[in-house]
């Protein structure tokens, strides 16, 4: 079977910690010590687990600090089995291949102001983001954190409670704050951001509306349900380094049609957001449905999970 070339990095589980109720946060570091490649407050990491499954969790720790890769995973019973695999299986010295980190916060010095909502889990790339600007002295910065009862990672929350650069609502004594409140009005000088469940995402964007894109970051746990594309038409992907032709059919996904070939690409999410499966398109008109790439990203790069072509001919860089 062919396959897409994937960089992974060969890390070692040097920590194990709890974070809280259901929530590990996992260590990882060069088996030298050596520096690990650098990355944005926030970036994400795919993990090539032992069991043959891809998962996708962003770094929360300072990107400062170059030798180690920090990860909080949340024990999912009914997820799709690789937060299990990590609470289970996984110990202190075992080896993990990751992936080059990507995507992340740029937080441009012109913004001095940040308001970031996180719902429980969903705190993790804002912990790294929050660590960055404060290392800095842009304290101009404020992290809500929407939970009930205790709040996960509480340790590393708890130096920027006392600084009160984290407020902490929790809804089974005050119910959910008003977002709108929470980010305030839009303004030039700001960034907003939110990750957590998709009702909050939902509210969130609402509350965003008069933002401008490039102001505003937004992860999720869960990649949204795709909705069908009435002007979907069957098209012809070409690979360019094989020379292949592949026809794929008008409800039939970019993915579904490689991997019918052989052509073993790299997913974790399947719906869009984690960037797992990003390949370059050299040319015709994609598509894009995904909710991972930035606009220059989508100039030369696509997510196959999700991905179509307006034109009849799409040529992949594969």
């Amino acid at each position: 079977m062919a396959a897409v070339r994937v960089t992974t990095v060969k890390t070692v589980v040097d920590r194990i910690e709890d974070g809280g109720e259901g929530i590990k946060l996992f260590t990882l570091i060069d088996p030298e010590r050596w520096e690990l490649p650098p990355f944005k407050p926030g970036a994400h990491i795919d993990l090539h687990l032992a069991n043959g499954l891809i998962r996708t969790y962003s770094l929360c720790n300072d990107p400062a600090d170059k030798t180690r890769y920090m990860l909080a995973v949340k024990r999912e019973a009914d997820g799709r089995g690789g937060s299990i695999h990590l609470h289970d299986e996984v110990r202190q010295g075992d080896v993990i291949g990751v992936s080059l980190p990507r995507g992340g916060m740029s937080l441009p010095a012109h913004l001095s102001r940040f308001a970031f909502v996180a719902g429980g889990i969903g705190v993790t790339p804002f912990l790294s983001a929050a660590a960055l600007l404060k290392r800095t002295g842009r304290n101009g910065f404020t992290l809500h954190m929407i939970t009930r009862g205790p709040p996960p990672l509480a340790d590393l929350l708890a130096p920027m409670i006392e600084s009160g650069h984290v407020v902490i609502h929790d809804t089974a004594v005050v119910g959910r704050p008003d977002l709108a409140a929470l980010i305030g009005p839009a303004a030039t000088d700001a960034g907003i951001g939110c990750c957590g469940p998709e009702s909050m995402i939902g509210d969130f964007e609402q509350a965003a509306c008069a933002w401008s894109a490039e102001q505003v970051h937004v992860e999720r746990f869960v990649a949204p349900p795709l909705p069908a594309d009435p002007q979907a038409r069957p098209y012809t992907l070409v690979l360019a380094r094989s020379g292949r032709d592949i026809a794929v059919g008008a409800s039939e996904s970019m993915l579904q049609a490689l991997t019918a070939l052989g052509i073993d690409v790299p997913t974790s999410c399947c719906g869009g957001i984690c960037g797992a499966c990003k390949v370059g398109w050299l040319e015709g008109e994609p598509v894009h449905r995904d909710r991972a790439l930035s606009p220059a990203e989508r100039s030369r790069s696509l997510l196959v999970c999700v991905a179509g072509s307006a034109s009849e001919r799409l040529v992949l860089d594969l």
